[in-house]
This record gives structure tokens, C-alpha cells and sequence, in this order.
């Protein structure tokens, strides 16, 4: 049980871990866990990678905080080396993922102030999760996390996801408008994937109507997909802002808004700020990660470890009439059943593993990028045999 000098909104724990080396955690009592969730997509890199760990240390030796009133050396070479890799024209550097995409929010609501409207708004999709700050959770289209907080913030409006046509009808229905937000792969809502076309609609729509395309990728970014952001697997399309945190910092805190074109000269000095926001420890954290994907070839490592892990399900689950469908792009998988299924996390664990379930009946691993082959035969072996397991309880 937690302390109950901690507030209840994580409700009860019953693992404490207490250590973590490459692909493994070990909890209290020195049993070790495959940790095949990450930290939820945070330690992409496994646990105490060795040049992660000699960032933070020389940085603590150096250097914490001076706040964003000075000049900070690890902060810029993070956002040059950001927009390098993305094809964004500059960085906002944030504390965490939902900050990440409340600087987005504010560039759309920026933008449509300078346009003269009243209350732009921002469409955004059933399903999705951006956060859980007002802004973000109302944004999430999830009513269940919404609820106890009204009066929720006005200027969303919602669609389907991966339904371009829902949004050309608002089109017709709206001229305040001025961005899309959406995930290329929604995690919390059950690792879906949308169809090829749904991304490179979206972009058309937005040039076509003047609007930003905003991307958020806290979870499927920094390499997890297989590509460093999911955006990529479209060769030439680039969102108007994009957002990344999780795994950016593989378990530093820190998360980051990417802007390109016009939307990258909406924030002017004063408009936005943060105290803690691209600290000069974040910063060499998250340059050792983009580093450590380019060095050992992680991000190519998950996309092959990916299609080796759905294959494997696939087959050993081919006759489990319980699954209604498995999916996944590069170390993103979802496992799709026919019911509720929370009660396979506490077994996973039994069986000295780490997953989740998220949308109530989907079962999610997010490993590491650093899985040996082995390792992702490991994962794919015990949740099939669990999933199986429990299709024949639910007979």
C-alpha cells in the first residue's frame, strides 16, 4: 500500500520497485520484472542506459538550474538537434507531455486571436489523450477522465478518429477554426492505428483551410514506432507543430512542442515561459537519447523487433476466437479482446512481466528498444499463453 501522506489518485499499488538495469526492474523483495510497458513508453532505452546515466551525472556535477532568464548550452544543442531530426523550424521545451501540448493549444488559440476570432477552435478526435491539465483533458476524448472537472475549457470540437470526412463536414459548418490536434497512433485509446490515408488527409485539409496540423506524439515518438516520429512513415509530410515528451528524457522529465512556419513565430518574448522547462539536465538527458537511437541503431531495432513481436501473436494466437484484432506499428502493440481484460496485468506480473491494459479490453506493450531477440520471443510467448488462458476462462 502507498503512504497515506500521498494523495489517492493513483488509487492502490501493490508492487514497489526499487531498482532497474537494462530491460529488468526489480521490486522490494528482489524479484525481477521484463518490463515490457517501459514506464509507459518513457525508458525506451531500458533502464540506467550507461551514456543516459553519465549525461545526468556529469550534468549534476556541472550544473542544474538557471532558469530560462539566461542562455542555456544543452538546451540549445537539444533544439537544434530536434530540428534536424524533424524537419521544424524551432523547440518550446516543456516539464512533461501535457505541458507539450498546452503550448500547442496556446499557438492555435494565438493564432486565432491575431485572426480576430472570438474562440477558435480546435478539432480534435473520440478517443484521443493529450493530457490531464484542463486544456488537454478537454481535449481527451475520454469523458470518464473529464468528469468532477466541468466547467472545462470551450473551442474543441470532436470527430472520429480516422474519419477525414467528419472533419470536411465541420469545415462546412465552421469558419473559426484554426487547427487540428490528433495522435498519428492513439495509446491510451487502445493502440489504434488510423488507415494510411488518414495523415496525409488531414494535411491536405489543413492547407486547404488554412489550419495548423498539430501532431501529438508523446507516446510515439523518439523512435518507438520505428521511425523517430510517426509522422516520417510519410515520406514529406510534415505537421505545423508537433509535440514529443515520454521518452525524450527515458525517465528525465521533459517534454517539448516543435514548431515549423508561421506557427513558429506565434510565441514573442513573454507570450509563453516555463521555470523548470529545457533545464540544463533534461537537456543532456534528451541529447543522449537522440544520440543513443543514432549511435545503436534503436529506432531501426524497434521497427524489426516490432514486426518480429506482432508475427509471433499473431500466429500463437491465430485460434483465439476471444481476440478480435492485433495491431501495432514498430514497439507500439495492442492486443485487442472481446472483453474486459484488467485482470491479465496482475498475471503478466505473476509471471515476473510488466504490461497494461488500456481501453478497458486492450492489452498494451510498449518494451524497450533495447529487447534482445530473445526478450521479444519472452514477450510474445507469455502474453499469448495468458490471453489464451483467460479466452478459455471466459468459455
Amino acid at each position: 500500500m502507498a503512504s497515506p501522506a500521498l494523495m489517492h489518485n493513483y488509487g492502490n499499488r501493490t508492487l514497489t520497485l526499487v531498482r532497474g538495469e537494462g530491460n529488468y526492474v526489480w521490486d522490494d523483495n528482489g524479484r525481477r520484472y521484463l518490463d515490457a510497458l517501459s514506464g509507459i513508453a518513457v525508458c525506451g532505452l531500458g533502464h540506467c542506459h550507461p551514456a543516459v546515466t553519465q549525461a545526468i551525472q556529469e550534468q549534476a556535477n556541472t550544473l542544474l538550474h538557471v532558469s530560462n532568464l539566461y542562455n542555456i548550452p544543452p538546451q540549445e544543442q537539444l533544439a537544434e538537434k530536434l530540428v534536424s531530426l524533424s524537419g521544424m523550424d524551432n523547440v518550446f521545451f516543456s516539464n512533461s507531455g501535457a505541458e507539450a501540448n498546452e503550448a500547442a493549444i496556446k499557438l492555435a488559440r494565438k493564432l486565432g486571436n491575431e485572426r480576430g476570432l472570438a474562440c477558435p477552435k480546435i478539432i480534435v478526435t473520440d478517443g484521443a489523450f493529450h493530457g490531464r491539465t484542463l486544456a488537454t483533458l478537454t481535449a481527451t476524448g475520454n469523458p470518464k477522465v473529464q468528469q468532477g472537472f466541468a466547467p472545462l475549457p470551450e473551442g474543441f470540437l470532436r470527430v472520429p478518429f480516422n474519419d477525414v470526412a467528419a472533419i470536411e463536414t465541420l469545415a462546412s459548418q465552421h469558419d473559426d477554426i484554426v487547427a487540428i490536434l490528433v495522435e498519428p497512433i492513439q495509446g491510451e485509446g487502445g493502440i489504434r492505428i488510423p488507415d494510411g490515408d488518414y495523415l496525409p488527409g488531414l494535411r491536405r485539409l489543413c492547407d486547404q483551410h488554412n489550419w495548423l496540423l498539430m501532431l501529438d506524439e508523446i507516446q510515439t515518438a523518439n523512435g518507438r514506432s520505428g521511425k523517430l516520429f510517426a509522422y516520417q512513415h510519410h515520406p514529406g509530410l510534415l505537421p505545423d507543430v508537433v509535440t514529443t515528451a515520454k521518452g525524450l528524457g527515458n525517465g528525465v522529465p521533459i517534454g517539448a512542442c516543435l514548431a515549423r512556419g508561421d506557427a513558429a513565430t506565434l510565441f514573442t518574448a513573454g507570450a509563453h515561459g516555463s521555470t523548470f522547462g529545457g533545464n540544463p539536465l533534461a537537456c543532456r538527458a534528451g541529447l543522449a537519447v537522440l544520440e543513443t537511437l543514432e549511435n545503436e541503431w534503436l529506432i531501426e531495432r524497434a521497427e524489426k523487433l516490432g514486426a518480429q513481436l506482432l508475427d509471433q501473436l499473431n500466429r500463437e494466437l491465430a485460434n483465439c476466437t476471444r481476440v478480435n484484432e492485433i495491431r501495432g506499428l514498430g514497439l507500439l502493440i495492442g492486443i485487442e479482446l472481446d472483453r474486459p481484460c484488467a485482470e491479465l496485468v496482475e498475471q503478466a506480473r505473476a509471471q515476473g512481466m510488466l504490461i497494461n491494459v488500456t481501453a478497458g479490453n486492450v492489452v498494451r506493450l510498449l518494451p524497450p528498444l533495447t529487447l534482445t531477440d530473445a526478450e521479444c520471443s519472452q514477450v510474445a510467448t507469455t502474453v499469448a499463453a495468458l490471453v489464451r488462458d483467460f479466452a478459455q476462462q471466459a468459455a
